[in-house]
């Protein structure tokens, strides 16, 4: 079990591109334990973001701090401590479900009788243990979604990195990957997540924090924050402060 009390600290954040800002200022602590909701539109800055702190991009400017760890001068430390879903998943598609997972059991340095145990774990809970044997190849997008996310928490993290983990998801996957989400928050780990649908971060996160333009404009509890704006849910507040909907490749 970790020390640290405070997962991520962001001192000051500023990622350009060129003539391009991705993330602007960004200052934001997120505690042990805490289920962070990353929300903002597309562009905004939330990947990005999320790569700074895995130690994927380097930043312009600013401090980043990872389980107490600078991420740009212990990166190794800091993605021991780490899982990571990214938006796009990366699959080895002539592998089966179990075979990708347990490659990463085996990059993570993890023994034959952890992999096989964490696997069977992992896999039953997120409705997987059927499938597991096909190629990934032979996978619906949602399934890949999930497969995916189970590579990235097979060496049992502290913090997850979850960008967008339910997208192309049926409801009923969606459903299942929440009860996982939540699962993780009761074993105590730190999980920040980033998501097209507001109302899976109403449901799940203890706070959110809402970026537009790679700024910080809204931060609190989601019924916080739907009190403060009058409203009758986050996805209301979402669109008062950003003037605009999510909505998927757009």
């Amino acid at each position: 079990m970790m020390s640290f009390t405070e997962a991520i600290i962001i001192e000051n954040l500023r990622k350009e591109y060129q003539d391009v800002v991705a993330v602007d200022d960004l200052t934001l602590r997120v505690p042990r334990g805490e289920l962070f909701g990353l929300l903002g539109p597309n562009g905004a800055g939330k990947s990005t973001t999320i790569n700074v702190l895995c130690g994927i991009v380097k930043p312009t400017r600013g401090n980043v701090l990872v389980g107490e760890m600078d991420v740009q001068k212990s990166p190794e430390r800091v993605k021991a401590l780490i899982g990571v879903c990214p938006q796009e998943p990366a699959v080895f598609t002539f592998l089966t479900g179990r075979e990708n997972v347990e490659l990463f059991g085996a990059l993570a340095g993890m023994s034959k009788d952890a992999i096989k145990q964490r696997s069977d774990t992992l896999l039953d809970k997120i409705g997987l243990m059927e499938g597991a044997a096909r190629q990934t190849k032979k996978y619906s997008g949602g399934m890949i979604r999930r497969i995916s996310l189970v590579m990235a928490l097979i060496q049992d993290p502290e913090i997850a990195f979850l960008d967008e983990p339910t997208a192309a998801m049926d409801p009923q996957s969606r459903r299942a990957v929440w009860d996982f989400i939540k699962d993780l928050k009761a074993r105590g780990k730190t999980v920040i997540l980033t998501t097209h649908y507001i109302e899976e971060a109403q449901a799940l996160c203890d706070r959110v924090g809402i970026i537009d333009y790679g700024k910080l404009i809204a931060l609190d509890t989601p019924q916080k924050l739907i009190e403060m704006h009058q409203v009758a849910n986050l996805e209301e507040v979402f669109i008062k402060l950003t003037g605009r909907q999510i909505r998927e490749d757009v």
